[in-house]
């Protein structure tokens, strides 16, 4: 399976991006506050808030000198740093928008609405000025001011990677981790809030989430938020890298590979000849001895390969596969009766496991949830094994309440993986 590059996947995040305010002449202030203007203050500001308005550039700069010459109160340098802003934000020009959101700040007169926003902002700048402990220090308080934001909540997170990453290049890596840990927490409790409110998630959270999870070896976490990425957007690339965040979570072995590849062919997420020609070559490899259990599969993939393009059936590789598996799935086809026979009378679980995953391999889905049922009944089988591989079958045979009870009953390691199935399940049609 190709490795993507997870990291490179995660949409970056602007901290201090939050939209500002941006109120004509009535200011919003704090409660109990009654705002008192001088009749120059007055007319000073309402020609701002005309220009200001306006796309004129001359006639702003005019104004906004005409105003600070004018505002000798805290109540009028309050408003001119509302008008300095609104004319900054519609000019990107971030000095200017950086002096009037300090103004704001230090007036003591930006409402605790304001404040989140405000703060994200000044912690941007001090960030990129090298001031990473400044920074912190704004973002928390802007938290700690408006704990239910989810997007100032989400920008805090971003800060603590930011911070994390320079650490690293600083060689402190103890500390960084801990920072890239707070930042998942906090990217996990944003997700939560957007939630709660109604409001969608942007994917870029799910996917930030998840690459700082995959990057810095958060593994419960990461597979935590990887199944609710895919769960709110199931597109191809991130249920491969879901599966690859999963696959490092746990300890490997081939059986489970095989698994996750089938997870990864039926929500569609093989993509390139790479990933095609592996999924076939692990199936080879399955195959006890000389037996032909997963021979029908091997083509099927192949055949889907080329049917998708990611494979030409005239590559060396591909014609070999071919080659070799045809004759042993005709006689694997042909032995599926018996095979399904002595399964179905043997003591012990293993024939019916073995038979189940024969006939899993031909797209005999409910055949094949028939024998994972006898296996379980017969023991001698991991149950955790044989539970995933009956609910993914039950599954495609779209049997899709027997197939939840199955995959529910999975516990251990495999629990995970069945959680991705259920996430899968869970928009297909009733």
């Amino acid at each position: 399976m190709r490795v993507s590059k997870l990291a490179l996947t995660a949409a970056s995040m602007v901290c201090g991006a939050a939209i500002l305010a941006s109120p004509g002449l009535a200011q919003p202030a704090p409660a109990g506050h009654t705002v008192s203007l001088t009749r120059d203050e007055r007319q000073a500001l309402q020609a701002l808030e005309a220009a200001a308005r306006g796309t004129d550039r001359a006639a702003q700069d005019a104004a906004l000198a005409a105003a600070r010459a004018a505002a000798q109160s805290n109540d009028a340098r309050h408003a001119l740093a509302h008008y300095q802003l609104e004319i900054g934000r519609a000019r990107q020009d971030a000095q200017m928008t950086g002096q009037a959101v300090d103004a704001l700040v230090s007036s003591g007169l930006a409402t605790r609405e304001e404040m989140p926003s405000l703060l994200a902002n000044q912690a941007a700048r001090a960030f990129y000025a090298g001031q990473h402990n400044q920074a912190e220090r704004l973002l928390a308080r802007a938290v700690e001011l408006d704990p239910q934001n989810a997007a100032v909540t989400a920008e805090y997170a971003q800060m603590k990677s930011q911070i994390g990453s320079a650490l690293v290049r600083g060689g402190r890596n103890a500390e960084a981790q801990a920072q890239f840990a707070e930042s998942v927490t906090l990217l996990q409790r944003a997700i939560e809030l957007q939630r709660a409110a109604g409001q969608p998630v942007p994917e870029s959270w799910y996917k930030r989430a998840v690459a700082l999870a995959f990057d810095h070896n958060l593994g419960p976490q990461g597979v935590a938020l990887a199944r609710e990425m895919v769960a709110a957007y199931p597109n191809p690339a991130n249920w491969r890298d879901a599966m690859m965040v999963y696959q490092r979570a746990v300890q490997a072995d081939p059986a489970l590979d095989l698994d996750v590849r089938r997870l990864l062919r039926a929500v569609g997420a093989l993509a390139g000849e790479r990933d095609y020609l592996e999924f076939a070559e692990a199936l080879g490899r399955a195959m006890p001895g000389n037996a032909t259990t997963y021979a029908d599969e091997v083509k099927a993939v192949l055949d889907e390969g080329v049917e998708r393009g990611m494979l030409s059936s005239t590559e060396p590789r591909v014609r070999q596969l071919n080659t070799s598996n045809n004759r042993k799935a005709t006689t694997a086809r042909s032995g599926l009766g018996r095979l399904r026979t002595q399964a179905l009378a043997a003591a012990t679980g293993t024939p019916a496991r073995e038979a189940g995953d024969a006939h899993f391999g031909f797209g005999q889905y409910a055949e094949a949830a028939e024998l994972y049922r006898a296996a379980l009944q017969k023991g001698g089988e991991d149950p955790n094994l044989v539970n995933t591989r009956l609910g993914a079958a039950l599954a495609l045979a779209g049997q899709r309440a027997e197939a939840e009870t199955a995959l529910r009953a999975v516990t251990g390691p495999r629990a995970d993986l069945a959680g991705f199935w259920l996430v899968w399940l869970a928009r297909r049609p009733a």
